[in-house]
């Protein structure tokens, strides 16, 4: 199964961004891909409340889904649109950070929403509380798909390692962890956090991330780490998308699930203890 991985430098205006997304879409369908993924808030990468309240979209009625599946089903190819900012019907006006999972016939085949909300002080002009715009979710989501059986996270969620242990155990051969990951952090932890989860579960995992310095029109300025990953179940970077935008391949070989499982089965070697 062949898989792409759009790496996107996400600006504050959807309709332009779902414009890049829809030719980059067709693109990777075009060169044989199967699977799409696209990052984190792929529709606004925006720190602006104000404006995203202005721009985003409840989903029964948002465009770049909207606009998202037809092109999926336009082209036969499974998407996973790694995150759109979803307005919500809750009392706090608080948004979803969503995960859409979108078959070939343009359905969608599951939804996640983020369960760990990013609120740090990486550094002095590194600070997020995603939790004052954004509502976390309460789900953990694995949805079985002729591609393979596909567990479903976000960004920040990847330092939560019992998040992904229930994912394998549910059946989970693919992690995806779509992210807009700090530099700072991103330097320091992407890559060992990746393939960490990778390898403690014997899982493929696939992260397609946003990059670089984003054209945002109004609030704080932001920059992501990149650095679109595919790991393989042994631990292996089999594809490191640097910087740039853009799309990168991966063949993904369910077999080597199975191959590195039987190697370390420590998915069956879980045991109950108690204490501290």
């Amino acid at each position: 199964m062949k898989a792409a991985l759009l790496q996107l430098s996400s600006g504050d205006d959807p309709a332009e961004n779902l414009k890049t997304m829809r030719a980059m879409l067709r693109e990777a369908a075009g060169n044989g891909a199967e699977f799409v993924l696209t990052p984190e808030v792929s529709n606004c990468v925006s720190q602006d409340r104000a404006h995203q309240r202005e721009v985003l979209s409840f989903e029964e009625d948002d465009p770049t889904l909207a606009g998202l599946r037809a092109e999926a089903a336009a082209l036969g190819v499974w998407l996973v649109i790694g995150s759109l900012g979803i307005k919500t019907h809750d009392a706090d006006g608080r948004f979803a950070n969503r995960c859409f999972v979108i078959a070939p016939d343009g359905e969608i085949a599951a939804r996640y929403d983020k369960i760990h909300m990013f609120d740090v002080d990486v550094t002095a002009t590194e600070t997020f509380r995603e939790s004052a715009g954004y509502r976390p979710g309460d789900r953990a989501v694995v949805v079985d798909t002729p591609l393979g059986k596909i567990g479903l996270s976000i960004c920040y969620d990847v330092r939560f390692a019992h998040l992904y242990r229930r994912l394998a155990k549910a059946g989970a051969e693919i992690l995806l962890v779509p992210a807009a990951f700090s530099p700072v952090t991103g330097e320091a932890h992407w890559e060992p956090l990746l393939r960490a989860r990778a390898i403690e579960n014997g899982c493929f995992v696939l992260a397609a991330a946003q990059t670089g310095s984003h054209p945002i029109r109004t609030g704080k300025p932001r920059v992501t780490h990149g650095h679109s990953m595919v790991i393989g179940p042994w631990g292996n970077v089999m594809v490191d998308a640097g910087t740039e935008t853009g799309i990168v391949y991966a063949d993904i070989d369910l077999g080597e699930v199975a191959r590195a499982r039987g190697r370390v089965p420590s998915l069956t070697h879980d045991r109950p203890f108690e204490g501290p």
